[in-house]
């Protein structure tokens, strides 16, 4: 593709979600009342909102963020490597408080820009409006108001590969198996995430399979610019 942006501007990243309570009835009667409204059109008749509460994580006015994983190139003795570090705990406002710090630190050059499989329909605007329920200021990578098309520093591996076919979804592990890229979704994938935290409470198998699928998008990138995958032993936790 070509794609003018260096890889060592880019910060790839994957977040993970779940409804903001456990349970149902940790809801107040108005929340469950604007819940039952807000998901009338995606349940079939049959299914009642306490029922589908176990998708709420998938709106940002009903779910929160437990974890959000990031990676970026970096040159080690003329190779990439990628670097990986993830924010995550059941403390929503620290986690995207250190995710904020790590943009105005490290990622807020003009150049740089976030990269994320859907990213653009799901990752940051579900960050953005989480950091505002937080009344966290937003960070300029975030904060698109004013900004004009070309001047949004976000890059989607699925926008890209639309190629202007709007009605064409593609999801990460159909995309990473037809480019030879190892599947991120070995373990667990993005239905189980709210059973894995509020019944099993393992924080850690999340971050890993968040981990996974922001290594599948850094790869999907590469193979966008015909470059060759990464290895195991180029990928790092920092």
């Amino acid at each position: 593709m070509n794609l003018p942006v260096k890889l060592n501007d880019v910060l790839f990243l994957d977040i993970e979600t779940v409804p903001e309570y456990e349970n149902w009835g940790q809801l107040a009667e108005e929340t469950q009342e604007l819940y039952n409204k807000k998901t009338q059109y995606q349940r079939k008749e049959d299914v009642s909102a306490e029922r589908f509460y176990e998708r709420a994580g998938i709106w940002a006015e009903f779910g929160k963020i437990v974890c959000i994983s990031v990676g970026y190139f970096v040159d080690v003795e003329e190779k990439k490597q990628l670097r990986l570090t993830s924010f995550y705990g059941d403390d929503e406002h620290q986690l995207l408080s250190e995710f904020k710090e790590l943009l105005n630190l490290h990622f807020n050059k003009k150049t740089n820009v976030l990269c994320a499989h859907n990213g653009k329909e799901f990752d940051f605007p579900f960050i953005a409006r989480r950091m505002i329920v937080h009344q966290i200021e937003l960070p300029s990578k975030l904060n698109l108001f004013g900004k004009k098309p070309w001047e949004v520093p976000h890059l989607d591996t699925l926008e890209l590969w639309k190629f202007g076919d709007y009605k064409h979804y593609t999801s990460l592990k159909l995309l990473t198996a037809i480019l030879g890229i190892p599947s991120p979704k070995d373990d667990i994938d993005g239905s189980e995430v709210a059973k894995v935290y509020y019944q099993e409470k393992d924080i850690q198998r999340i971050v890993t399979y968040c981990e996974k699928d922001t290594i599948a998008v850094a790869q999907i990138l590469l193979r966008f610019n015909n470059q060759d995958l990464l290895k195991a032993d180029d990928i790092v936790s920092v």
